[in-house]
């Protein structure tokens, strides 16, 4: 059985980067949480699911990113079987760059 995130501890993370106000903070806040390479392999995710979202190949995937083929597996089965968050934060991230136009 999966463990459950929803823990206290989680919701204080999660409100902690809530209250981030720009890149420099996240990178501040970011590299003082994660390891570097954590850090590289949830912006390497966040890259895949970008890729796939614009239906690029496994093959173009793996070789702009460095990701597994196994990973780029993973990250399609959250875009399609997920809880859509990669697709809110894209919508998002998309309106922003059409309002700072």
């Amino acid at each position: 059985m999966a463990k459950d995130i929803h823990t206290p501890e989680v919701t204080r993370f999660f409100q902690a980067v809530l209250t981030l106000k720009n890149v420099e903070e996240c990178y501040a806040f970011f590299e003082d949480v994660c390891t570097i390479n954590e850090l590289l392999s949830i912006s390497q995710r966040l890259e895949v699911a970008h890729m796939l979202t614009e239906s690029k190949t496994y093959l173009d995937i793996a070789e702009k990113t460095g990701a597994s083929t196994s990973t780029i597996s993973r990250v399609n089965r959250s875009l399609v079987y997920g809880n859509d968050g990669y697709n809110i934060a894209f919508s998002r991230m998309k309106n922003n760059d059409k309002k700072s136009k």
